[in-house]
């Protein structure tokens, strides 16, 4: 650095030691990160630092005595920018700003320049110093930020399928885009600054839904819903919104990003095909209710028939005095095909209530060999195959009958000109769970095997199909197999086929192999209420039904039985005859208006407590809730079954009376 003169600047030789001098000197020259050096009062240079050579890349004797308007860019030289510095530096004291300057090698760079005047004693300008920083780096950042900013306000601005605005801190609207004006209708100058509840409609507004949006945001770290919004000309549309705060580097709160998108079509789409989804499954519904009718309606008038005319056959032959059993036996044996066809579409539906026991399937079999001979007729053989030990099933075994005696018929269907049947089952032990469905464990596979016609890959797809038979219009209601399938997905099981066009087909009935020891409750089910034996005492029994003419037929079957019976309509006249009469017993339906069976039975026990109730149902499986303790019997039934219900049901609450005085 070229000394200065004892008479210039600030700093003279009578005012500052030689030895601070030198170390004045020592420091400048060790600044590296800044050009710091002389001017002249022309503006040529005098000094040069190892700053100034690094930023530069001048070296000292090749800049001193030059004047620093090299340093500017030809644009600035041509406006004056260096003359006009100095100027100000002089008239002002300091000079101060930001600009592009020249190395040596032509290469520029950003630069933070500083120059003071330097005066000396007098007042006189002796010269200016300069001080120079490389701001390039910090000026790249800031230049890669500011396109970052504006290629993210041209991204913003281009979007026109979403709403996307920041907020301030208490929610007011601080920018606006394209797509916010679309959805909501609002330009930029009437909405910022404005709060954004307003696109809330009322109620949510006086719910406080905005202000809970923003809290979730700011608890959560975001808020996420789909709703009613409100646009500027009043009308709604069904928005998807999310929500997101905005922190700084400290991670203080400085607003909230707030996206919407418009899904008001897609809503309205989403409906429409929720109508059509709709439209859809009444239409399938009506089809399987048209189907259901074409078959069952058939099968029950048929039954009807037999019902009608044995029954008008025997009014008529009784007038005459003769034999009428024949004609009677009729009507019974057609009532009793109407309750089992009844049980078939209730199992296909799986309401019905199953009696889980351990069945011995090769006596189950054995026993119905009469039925079911007699049923396929001499044409059809029947080939029975059982292993010497065979483990019990959990079943209900009267289901089991009435599903075995499906596939048997089924079988025999297929076989138009006879043939022989087979019956086989085989314990099967399942290592692992399988994807058709049957779970690990030890099962009964029971077959019905038959050499009809078979079935192609489409017929036996559809085969297990509701309503799905190819017996032709009125000669099967198809739900044969489906009341088996019922059957076995309710035990645990399951059913397959296997057929080959020509060459027949087997049916799989795979049941679970029954535990040791068969869980009981003191509840006695239905069909063991009906094989109570008969025996107990004249009893004055009230019953109730609001059909009259099961009343009435109720009534008489308990009076045949050698009880006294009241006889109600409802619930209510039934309370009525219990204040003014004695009674032992109440058998009374469950499907009542106004107050149902397992209802009149809760009031009952309430006013009187142990008085035994018998409940007469025609549902399979009884509402959930319903009380599980009341013995029932199940309609239709019997007089033998009723006389049977009766006397189980007294002789419990007989034993139960007993037990509590002890």
């Amino acid at each position: 650095m070229a000394r200065i003169a004892p008479a210039g600047g600030l700093m003279t030789a009578k005012r500052i030691p030689a030895m601070t001098s030198e170390r004045f000197e020592l420091l400048v020259q060790s600044v590296t990160d800044y050009a710091i050096y002389m001017l002249d009062p022309g503006g040529h240079v005098v000094s040069w630092n190892a700053g100034a050579l690094r930023l530069k890349g001048y070296t000292q004797d090749e800049i001193v005595g030059e004047h620093f308007s090299r340093f500017y860019t030809d644009e600035d030289r041509a406006a004056g920018i260096p003359a006009l510095a100095l100027s100000r530096a002089e008239r002002e004291g300091r000079f101060e700003a930001e600009g592009w300057r020249v190395r040596k090698d032509g290469a520029r760079f950003w630069a933070n320049v500083l120059i003071d005047p330097i005066r000396d004693s007098s007042g006189t300008l002796i010269g200016f110093a300069k001080v120079t920083r490389d701001l390039t780096e910090r000026r790249q950042a800031e230049e890669a930020l500011r396109r970052s900013e504006e290629r993210f306000r041209l991204l913003v601005q281009s979007v026109t399928d979403y709403a996307i605005y920041m907020l301030d801190p208490t929610g007011r609207i601080v920018s606006w885009n394209p797509g916010a004006q679309r959805f909501k209708g609002y330009l930029p100058d009437e909405i910022i600054g404005e709060h954004f509840s307003r696109f809330y409609t009322e109620e949510d507004k006086a719910a406080g839904i905005p202000a809970y949006a923003l809290a979730c945001a700011e608890n959560d770290g975001k808020f996420e819903a789909e709703g009613w919004r409100v646009r500027k000309d009043g009308t709604h549309f069904w928005a998807s919104v999310v929500i997101d705060p905005v922190r700084d580097a400290s991670g203080r709160l400085i607003g909230f990003a707030k996206i919407t998108r418009d899904l008001t079509e897609r809503r309205e789409t989403q409906r429409m095909l929720e109508q059509a989804r709709e439209a859809l499954f009444q239409s399938q519904k009506m089809d399987a209710l048209g189907k259901l009718t074409g078959g069952v309606a058939h099968d029950f008038n048929n039954l009807l028939a037999v019902i009608v005319g044995s029954i008008d056959l025997a009014r008529r032959r009784l007038a005459e005095g003769q034999d009428i059993g024949r004609f009677l036996d009729n009507a019974m044996q057609a009532a009793e095909r109407g309750a089992s066809l009844t049980q078939r579409m209730l199992a296909f539906a799986r309401r019905s209530e199953l009696t889980f026991e351990a069945v011995d399937v090769a006596a189950l079999v054995h026993g119905m060999a009469d039925l079911l001979q007699r049923t396929l007729g001499p044409d059809i053989a029947i080939d029975t195959r059982f292993p010497l030990l065979l483990d019990p099933v959990a079943t209900d075994p009267r289901q089991l009958e009435l599903a075995l005696l499906n596939l048997v018929v089924n079988a025999r269907d297929a076989m138009s000109r006879g043939g022989r049947i087979a019956i086989v089952a085989e314990r099967v032990e399942i290592a692992v769970d399988e994807p058709q469905g049957l779970s690990a464990g030890a099962y009964v596979c029971l077959s019905v095997i038959d050499q009809g016609e078979g079935m192609d890959k489409e017929t036996l797809d559809r085969a297990a199909e509701p309503f799905f038979t190819t017996k032709g219009i009125g000669k099967g209601t198809g739900l044969g197999l489906p009341m088996v399938h019922g059957l076995a997905e309710q035990c645990g099981g399951r059913l397959t086929l296997a057929s080959v066009k020509g060459e027949g087909t087997t049916a799989m009935l795979w049941l679970p192999v029954a535990k040791r020891t068969v869980a009981s409750d003191d509840t006695p089910a239905p069909e063991a209420i009906a094989s109570a034996p008969a025996g107990c005492s004249s009893l004055t029994i009230l019953a109730v039904d609001d059909d009259l003419l099961v009343l009435i037929n109720t009534a008489a079957m308990l009076e045949e039985a050698g009880h006294e019976v009241l006889q109600a309509t409802s619930a209510a006249q039934a309370i009525g005859l219990l204040r003014d009469h004695p009674v032992d017993l109440i058998v009374t339906d469950f499907a009542m208006p106004e107050t149902n069976g397992a209802e009149f039975a809760e009031a009952v026990a309430r006013e009187w407590p142990g008085m035994p109730v018998l409940l007469a149902t025609g549902f399979a499986e009884l509402p959930a809730g319903t009380a599980m303790s009341l013995p029932r019997i199940s309609k239709p039934f019997r007089e033998d079954q009723l006389a049977a219900a009766v006397d189980a049901a007294a002789r419990r609450a007989a034993e139960r009376s007993e037990a509590e005085k002890r």
